[in-house]
């Protein structure tokens, strides 16, 4: 394994999805991952991207994100609303409780860590 990844998606099939109807607020979106790194070990990078849309997220592991693309508004639970977007690098904190509202298709850069 080379120690160097460089998050190229061309020969990774996305997986597609939509957040579970019970965290579900409101539209009807749907998103695919481009999971470039999977170390068996709790370790994740890729490519995100998402429809408009907004569900509830609760985070227990950490997770770095870089927008490339789009609008986003995370909310956490007791919070003011942050709006992210194309060039906005953030870190979301185990703990994190919220929602997040993607107002305009969102392609983001992620790394996590359980």
């Amino acid at each position: 394994m080379a120690n160097l990844l460089i998050l190229e998606t061309s020969a990774v099939v996305p997986e597609e999805g939509r957040p579970a109807p019970e965290k579900l607020v409101g539209g009807t979106p749907t998103n695919r991952t481009w999971n470039v790194e999977d170390d068996g070990k709790g370790t994740y990078a890729g490519i995100w991207e998402s429809t408009p849309g907004e569900w509830r997220i609760s985070y227990t592991e950490w997770e770095f994100c870089h927008i490339l693309a789009g609008v986003s508004v995370l909310t956490e639970d007791g919070g003011v609303p942050v709006t992210l977007k194309a060039g906005d690098s953030f870190v979301i904190r185990p703990g994190f409780n919220g929602t997040w509202n993607v107002v305009e298709t969102t392609v983001k850069h992620y790394v996590i860590r359980l």
